[in-house]
């Protein structure tokens, strides 16, 4: 087989073509590294070789773009790097990020269970489920969450400052009451602390 020619494509991207066919666009960096020029003659071992070494460079300049943005969980980052490349590829990418000490599961996980509990105000039986969503290990999720003190009331009635002014209208207070079981809370929590927010507004 020989090559043809090679043409910038879009994305740092070249289109090969052998035997005067298009074959497909390939990393242009990866082409150069390995000295695929026109005039060049290769076989299907050579074609494989670089197909693989081109997705695996793209697996990995997209895990680099994708994590300067925010963290992401192993899992997260390689179902992201999948949409542009195969699994294997994305699956190397990311090890070769957790090696550099870009991906940490178990910061990203504690980073992430902060936010849920303090910013998004939900249980820890939510965030529990959340965590696991993004890949992260029950175990893992649950020792983190364990490690948190949260005062479950308080995170009830922060929701409820937020979200439900007029607590005491009775169509209202069905409303929140619906929203805080959704955000993972048990209905004595929130009964408990309904009463004590409109206590409160009583004094």
């Amino acid at each position: 087989m020989l090559i043809t020619a090679i043409e910038p494509r879009r994305k740092a991207m070249s289109a090969l073509f052998i035997d005067g066919e298009f074959v497909m666009n390939l990393d242009t960096q990866t082409l150069l590294e390995n000295r695929f020029d026109v005039g060049r003659e290769i076989d299907d071992e050579d074609l494989h070789e670089i197909i693989k070494l081109s997705n695996e460079r793209r697996a990995k300049e997209k895990a680099l773009y994708l994590i300067s943005y925010r963290d992401h969980s192993k899992k997260e980052l390689t179902e992201k790097i999948k949409r542009t490349c195969d699994e294997e590829s994305a699956q190397k990418a990311v090890e070769r990020m957790e090696e550099l000490g870009l991906v940490n599961d178990e910061l990203y996980a504690e980073r992430y269970a902060r936010k849920l509990l303090f910013t998004k105000h939900m249980s820890k039986r939510a965030a529990e489920y959340e965590l696991a969503r993004k890949g992260i290990a029950r175990e893992t999720a649950r020792e983190i969450l364990e490690e948190i003190d949260v005062d479950t009331i308080q995170q009830i009635k922060a929701v409820i400052d937020k979200k439900y002014k007029n607590i005491t209208d009775e169509k209202i207070k069905r409303r929140a009451a619906a929203a805080l079981g959704r955000l993972g809370y048990n209905w004595d929590d929130i009964r408990q602390a309904i009463d004590e927010y409109t206590e409160d507004d009583c004094i």
